[in-house]
């Protein structure tokens, strides 16, 4: 029993280890991609920084040289950055990305071809190697640029297409929250038929011209007159004359003169 227990113990013991062991190495193993990262991150700017100066600087062939690294590492580098962003969100640039990639293997061909003209002492020879190799530049230019281009207007396009459907969800939505503004004038015209049909104060519907009530005492008895019809007829409505409402101004006493 003892040694079992001993035994569990070591094992324990060792896992723990072999578990230190393999955390330490990660970190390790991340730290050093980190610092290479940097590394290469501060090497890239001081090159584009040096290319930028020569560009600028130098004229000839050593700058026309330098300008056309320049283009070609700074179109390569924009597209990567933006199909790398996007490929997380949308898997359809997964076959772009690797159009990309193809595409760098003769984007890293021609920089380094670029990289031994500069080192060329014959400058005739360098000169004249020059539409060649601008026309490389330009044609792996243009298709990178055309990934990035297409790849950045489908991220807009589904963009504006979420929001002109959120748009429409919201119309529809804001449409049920004003739901009393559809029922206003159904009962308005609900009410002025109804009164339509009862016709003015006094009168009795479907009787003979001339033939009236007097409002009072038809709306205080509430009794029906028959009709020409023999029918009974509607209650006669009660004179809006007489009805008062609290917001209303108590009328004047008329003065004669």
């Amino acid at each position: 029993m003892e040694a079992a227990i001993i035994t569990i113990m070591a094992l324990l013991f060792l896992s723990f280890v072999a578990l230190g062991v393999y955390a330490t190495v990660k970190a390790v193993k991340a730290a050093k991609r980190g610092v290479d990262r940097t590394i290469d991150q501060a090497r890239r700017t001081v090159e584009d920084t040096t290319l930028r100066a020569k560009s600028f600087g130098q004229a000839g062939t050593a700058g026309e040289l330098a300008r056309l690294r320049l283009s070609l590492r700074t179109s390569m580098r924009a597209t990567q950055e933006a199909l790398q962003a996007g490929v997380g969100e949308d898997a359809s640039l997964k076959e772009s990305l690797e159009l990309f990639h193809r595409l760098s293997a003769h984007g890293l061909e021609l920089d380094e071809d670029l990289k031994r003209i500069e080192r060329e002492p014959d400058r005739a020879w360098a000169a004249g190697q020059l539409p060649e190799l601008t026309a490389r530049t330009e044609r792996i230019t243009s298709s990178a640029d055309a990934l990035r281009r297409a790849a950045r207007e489908r991220a807009l396009r589904f963009a504006e297409d979420d929001l002109s459907s959120l748009s429409a969800q919201i119309d529809v939505e804001a449409g049920a929250l004003r739901h009393w503004t559809t029922t206003g004038p159904e009962t308005t015209s609900g009410t002025t038929g109804t009164s339509g049909t009862a016709g003015t104060p006094g009168t009795v519907p479907g009787a003979a011209s001339g033939s009236t009530v007097p409002g009072g005492q038809g709306a205080a008895s509430g009794s029906s007159r028959p009709g020409a019809g023999g029918e009974p007829s509607a209650i006669t409505a009660p004179d809006p004359r007489l009805t008062s409402y609290p917001w209303e101004k108590s009328a004047r006493p008329e003065t004669t003169t």
